[in-house]
């Protein structure tokens, strides 16, 4: 089993040096002979540099940095690593400089010795009232340093975790600003880094000194139950042991202390006592495969009854800082509840040394995607800025960041991993922005729940949308509750801020679709139609549309450009003769050749085209992405050819168009005087209405010359009353 357990070669208060030679021994264990050497030359250039300096415990400051330099090494990290732990305080404390560091030592080992330095500006955070932009630089500079290097940021909590373990030193309020400060910051990193020994310590020790009465409580009822547990605990753990081998699963089993602070969070948190927590009694697991960790928990229910809703699997649904594991909670012997936990041991090294498990595979060369996820999380919550956003908003969003998470499902059963405290809003806005925006309400586990709900651990949540929604400015009222995540609420104050621009750009997208749409445009390049509409770049072209400064004739005009830039736009006037099928189509590079428009697909002028040979019946038209010329690439590309429109004849197009309709007397009079009107010739029309529901579904083969007139035709059929739309109709 890993621990970080307090170093038992540290000097007592008022002792001169420490033992340098079990020092030595100690953290040079497992180097190579020259990482060994180096190892040493820090700790006497250390001993050097403290040399009769003493913390306020009285204890030799030399003491302090080899016990931080012990943790580092308990983690696993390298040698450099260990280096930077020894010398860690000499440039800040002491006449040392980086640069005799770096000569000494190296780049690399001075980079993190700064890097630590740098962060020791950290304790600048309770001054955030009154020094917010300062804090939230310090904060920054704390995060940059952690993604350029995250051994940073381990070694900085190697160091937090001893000053806490000495802390009964200090005068009352330095106890509780430190306690705080360590509470509301490391832990939580310790935590987001996955780091679980260390966050659990520096937990316990805050509370020790936040709330010491409490503290004292939970350590009374601990220890007043202790050899009662201890007697209960090896029952279970010998009942366990035994069916495991009966099963033929192999395992280690072993009773699991409860830490304080997390018996009293969860006290807090459900409003129960001490003896109504489950999981003081606890059990861990330990096996060799995953599939082994499902065979020990059937082997666990099999022997009690499992407590409902009190099941995680951790292991098929990750947390965010990679923490995997079954845990269960039983009825155990007796009638008293029993936590239990399953885990292989690599799940449990990560689970106990979290980020710094990882170090080796990042030293090595190799990729580690849940390293990797915990730099990307860095770099994004460095980079993340807003134009409305504060130096309050940064602090409040790393808080929110690294503290306490919640995790709750999507209906596709995806995790979503938010902060405590978070609500559906929060959860809206995590998955889009679009949809927080739309939010109307929520559903959780099927039922219909206020959107300042609370959400906790494992509920599913549905998002209930409006097609038009748009946020509230209550939303960012802090005391009405909607959000809890500074992200969320940087959303809804840019979309205030952009709400008539972000306006237009919706509608104009909608417009744009709808035009291309109904038209059979579907495959149109919108970058190329802003250039051609003279647009720098498409979200201006949108934004225009939306604000009605480019109608659906420009955009249809455009089209009908894009797609002829080499021959005359077709004229719109219908022609009088309509000759052969066929003649105004040019086939590249080859003479006449007999042609016929396609009936699956009805291309017209200005659609991309393009012609397959066909045995016996000369060339066919289609459009290039009608589903039959898709699948004709991959069986028979060889007898496509390229063909285009040519600009020289006057031609009308059988074209198929589909209108939706409540049905009423008249209906189809009226549309086919429309026609009438534009002089559009009809050659087929087939109506189908429902009874039930008076639904009107009408197919219209008409004769067009263009999409142009396409457009019209639709448009002015489209306003006709109990008209529900009216759009091309493509074959497929």
């Amino acid at each position: 089993m890993v621990s970080v357990s307090q170093s038992s070669i540290q000097a007592p208060p008022g002792r001169e040096d420490p033992d340098l030679a079990q020092y030595r021994a100690a953290l040079a264990q497992g180097f190579g002979e020259a990482q060994q050497a180096l190892v040493e030359q820090a700790v006497d250039f250390a001993a050097r540099a403290h040399a009769g300096q003493r913390r306020a415990s009285g204890e030799p400051y030399l003491t302090h940095v080899l016990a931080v330099a012990e943790i580092v090494h308990q983690l696993g990290l390298d040698h450099e690593s260990v280096c930077a732990a020894i010398l860690h305080d000499a440039v800040e404390d002491t006449p040392v400089t980086l640069v005799e560091v770096h000569s000494g030592f190296g780049p690399d080992i001075a980079r993190l010795v700064d890097g630590v330095t740098k962060m020791g500006q950290i304790s600048r955070y309770r001054d955030a009232a009154q020094k917010a932009q300062e804090h939230a630089e310090s904060l920054r500079k704390l995060l940059l340093a952690m993604a350029e290097d995250i051994r940073v940021i381990l070694i900085k909590l190697a160091d937090r975790l001893h000053n806490m373990r000495t802390l009964r030193h200090l005068d009352a309020p330095s106890q509780r600003r430190i306690a705080r400060e360590t509470l509301e910051l490391y832990a939580p990193l310790a935590n987001r880094l996955g780091i679980g020994q260390i966050k659990w310590e520096l937990e316990d020790l805050s509370l020790r000194y936040l709330e010491p009465e409490v503290y004292k409580d939970i350590a009374t009822y601990l220890d007043e139950r202790r050899l009662d547990r201890e007697r209960y605990i090896d029952h279970v753990v010998s009942s366990i042991r035994n069916e495991l081998q009966a099963a033929g699963v192999a395992g280690d089993v072993s009773g699991r202390v409860k830490h304080i602070y997390s018996i009293w969070r969860k006290m807090q948190r459900k409003n129960v006592g001490f003896h109504e927590i489950f999981d003081v009694r606890a059990v861990r697991i330990l096996v060799e495969q995953v599939a082994d960790c499902y065979a020990a928990l059937g082997v666990v229910h099999s022997l009690w009854h499992h407590i409902p809703r009190e099941f995680d699997d951790y292991i098929a649904n990750p947390k965010e800082n990679n923490y995997r594991s079954l845990h269960t909670a039983v009825v155990g012997p007796g009638g008293r509840t029993l936590e239990i936990q399953i885990r292989t041991r690599e799940m449990h090294e990560h689970a106990e040394l979290g980020v710094a498990a990882h170090w080796r595979y990042k030293e090595g060369g190799r990729f580690d995607q849940s390293f990797e996820q915990k730099i990307a999380w860095l770099r994004q919550l460095i980079e993340w800025r807003d134009e409305e956003s504060t130096a309050s908003d940064f602090v409040d969003r790393f808080k929110s960041e690294t503290g306490d998470r919640v995790y709750v499902l999507t209906p596709q059963g995806q995790v979503v991993d938010l902060p405590q405290g978070a609500t559906p809003l929060d959860f809206a806005y995590h998955i889009h922005t679009e949809i927080g925006h739309r939010c109307r309400g929520a559903k959780i586990d099927g039922q219909i729940v206020p959107l300042t709900y609370e959400l906790h651990n494992g509920e599913q949540v549905e998002i209930l949308t409006t097609r038009n929604g748009t946020p509230s400015r209550d939303w960012l009222s802090p005391h009405l509750g909607y959000l809890k995540s500074s992200r969320a609420r940087a959303k809804v104050r840019h979309w205030f801020h952009q709400q008539d621009r972000d306006k237009n750009l919706a509608a104009g997208r909608t417009a744009l679709e709808r035009e291309l749409d109904r038209l059979g445009l579907d495959n149109m390049n919108w970058e190329e139609l802003a250039r051609r509409l003279r647009f720098d770049n498409l979200q201006d072209l949108l934004v225009a549309i939306g604000k009605g400064d480019v109608g659906s004739t420009q955009i249809v005009s455009a089209a009908n450009e894009l797609f002829t830039r080499e021959e005359a736009a077709i004229p719109l006037s219908r022609p009088s003769n309509r000759g052969d099928e066929g003649g105004d189509v040019r086939i590249l590079g080859v003479g006449n050749l007999l042609t016929h428009m396609a009936r699956c697909c009805h291309p017209v002028p200005q659609d991309p085209i393009v012609g397959y040979i066909t045995r016996g019946r000369g060339v066919t038209i289609h459009r290039r992405d009608c589903p039959n010329v898709l699948r004709l690439y991959q069986k028979e590309h060889e007898r496509l050819i390229e063909v285009s429109w040519g600009g020289t004849q006057q031609r009308v197009y059988p074209v198929d168009i589909q209108i939706l309709a409540y049905d009423r007397s008249g209906l189809l009079r009226d549309i086919t005087s429309v026609l009438a009107t534009e002089k559009i010739n009809v050659l087929g029309v087939n109506t189908v209405t429902d009874k039930h529901d008076h639904a009107a579904n009408m197919k219209l083969s008409i004769e067009i010359s263009d999409l142009e007139e396409l457009s019209r035709v639709l448009t002015r059929i489209g306003q006709l009353p109990n008209v529900i739309g009216a759009r091309r109709q493509l074959q497929h």
